[in-house]
């Protein structure tokens, strides 16, 4: 077992260093550069915390979709073949789901303050709330 923090947590504290203690002490230019370093090691730290389940859960989504198995490149690449020779489209059971939960998935890696992608969550907690009988 690896000791702590992890490497998830020690790119949040370097993080929080950029943004909270060096970043107010530099210039413009070096403020935004410092920002830009900061954004990207906490895209790293939530592609640690988050990219394996992710991935795992996209390769279990095409196995189902694609009824077969394969790597998740493969399955991905196998995906788009059938897209564009129209053997599967929007209307294909289980494949507008699978896409919107791709984006959704990405989204929560790569920007997950953008307004879009927190309206999208909002919306899709709504629909699964059970609905109250009157």
């Amino acid at each position: 077992m690896l000791d702590q923090p992890n490497g998830a947590d020690i790119l949040t504290a370097v993080s929080k260093l950029l943004r909270e203690t060096l970043m107010p002490q530099l210039s413009a230019n070096a403020a935004f550069q410092a920002r830009v370093a900061a954004n990207a090691v906490d895209l790293v730290a939530r592609e640690i915390n988050f990219g394996e389940t992710v991935e795992h859960e996209a390769l279990t989504r095409l196995r189902a979709l694609l009824r077969c198995d394969g790597s998740l490149e493969e399955l991905e690449t196998d995906l788009s073949g059938r897209i564009r020779r129209g053997e599967l489209d929007l209307q294909s059971e289980g494949l507008a789901d699978h896409l919107w939960q791709t984006t959704l998935d990405k989204m929560k890696i790569d920007q997950p303050s953008y307004a879009s992608y927190r309206r999208a969550l909002e919306l899709r907690a709504g629909q699964r709330q059970p609905q109250k009988k009157d």
